[in-house]
């Protein structure tokens, strides 16, 4: 909403003493002052209130193009995942090789200390684990 408020103020114009009485070419008095005349400057107030609102919708135009993203999106989201358990695997893997070939060879931390939880559930059979076996006892 916009409005104007008549703020048309008056201001007073000098009207100089142009006159030539004598007849010689030239004013008789330049630069004095006859009188005054009052001047409208058409000025106005403008006063201006805004209360805006504002929303936007958007809608895709082609829906394939979006579940291509998705689906591109979720593909890369389970490839990242299966790298990621293949790296697991390496891991667990190499720890499981090094530390039973350390336990073969007699080689391990002390118990209870920082680095023996590392190899705590590596089992070696025959080392450090024995499979259940039964032995019979002849009798005489």
């Amino acid at each position: 909403m916009s409005a104007q408020k008549p703020f048309e103020d008056y201001w007073d114009s000098p009207v100089y003493d142009m006159r030539d009485i004598d007849e010689d070419g030239a004013p008789d008095s330049p630069g004095s002052i006859l009188y005054h005349v009052p001047t409208r400057t058409g000025q106005k107030d403008n006063y201006n209130l805004s209360v805006g609102f504002s929303a936007t919708w958007s809608r895709p135009q082609d829906k394939k193009l979006q579940q291509l993203c998705k689906d591109a999106a979720q593909a890369n989201i389970a490839l990242m995942q299966q790298q990621n358990a293949n790296k697991r695997l390496d891991f667990e893997i190499a720890r499981l090789k090094n530390c039973g070939e350390l336990l073969q060879k007699g080689i391990r931390f002390a118990p209870g200390t920082k680095y023996a939880q590392i190899c705590a559930d590596v089992q070696v059979v025959g080392k450090n684990f024995i499979t259940p076996h039964v032995h019979s006892i002849p009798s005489k």
